[in-house]
């Protein structure tokens, strides 16, 4: 068995038609990004150079584009197949991205290279995610950003989810760890720099059907288990002052 078969769950059948779908690009990817944008503190890193780790079949690069004018895009995946969807779909766009076959647990890029990195849906699916997340801090440049987007164990422990997708469930975490792993890594963030969507696809159970008819009032914050976590956190500047 390879690294990348080693250290990540591939995905469906199913789940790959669905990465390359208008719903997950409209109503996932597009929600995920305009939202870490308005988490971010500070100005912009200018012409940043940004890592798309587990860029699937490159749907994110048009939005990323538009978000933040990278200089250069990087697309990160373990996938042969999700590389070559992902380099038709940048050829589409005219953009130039460097595309990579890597899994996120040894990215073959120099330390402090990378202004941006942008972590979507794609932690779910690694095995060796605090080997992955070190690799994330090793690429950054001090004061670079990671925006962080996760699926919690209360959505991928769930039936629809275990019939249409594969994931390690051994390593599936709440919001709280996840956010507990990013401080422990070194990152600094705030209140302010994270977020907690509780998005109709995200409520396996009915998909929120029962709210939008008024048979039952949403779970306000605090008083349910989320589902997602946004989070906009920044490697520090001065890291003699950071115990790893």
């Amino acid at each position: 068995m390879s690294r990348a078969a080693a250290t990540y769950v591939e995905e469906t059948g199913f789940g790959f038609w669905f990465l390359r779908s208008h719903v997950w690009q409209h109503h996932v990817l597009r929600v995920a990004i305009d939202d870490l944008r308005g988490l971010i503190e500070g100005p912009l890193p200018a012409s940043p150079v940004l890592l798309d780790a587990g860029c699937g079949q490159g749907k994110s690069f048009g939005l990323l584009q538009r978000a933040f004018a990278p200089a250069r895009i990087i697309g990160l995946d373990a996938d042969p197949h999700s590389l070559e969807c992902s380099g038709a779909e940048a050829q589409r766009l005219g953009l130039d991205v460097q595309l990579i076959a890597s899994d996120c647990a040894a990215i073959g890029l120099p330390d402090a290279s990378v202004d941006m990195l942008f972590c979507h849906q794609t932690f779910h699916h690694l095995v060796e995610q605090q080997q992955a997340l070190a690799e994330f801090w090793r690429v950054l440049k001090p004061g670079g950003l990671l925006l962080f987007a996760e699926s919690t164990k209360y959505y991928i422990d769930t039936w629809v989810i275990r019939w249409l997708f594969r994931h390690p469930m051994e390593v599936q975490k709440s919001a709280d760890e996840y956010l507990a792993m990013l401080r422990q890594q070194g990152f600094e963030f705030s209140e302010r720099n994270v977020s907690y969507p509780y998005l109709w696809w995200s409520r396996s159970e009915d998909f929120g059907l029962l709210e939008r008819w008024g048979i039952r009032k949403p779970k306000p914050f605090g008083q349910r288990n989320e589902t997602l976590v946004n989070a906009a956190v920044r490697k520090p500047l001065e890291l003699s002052l950071i115990h790893i």
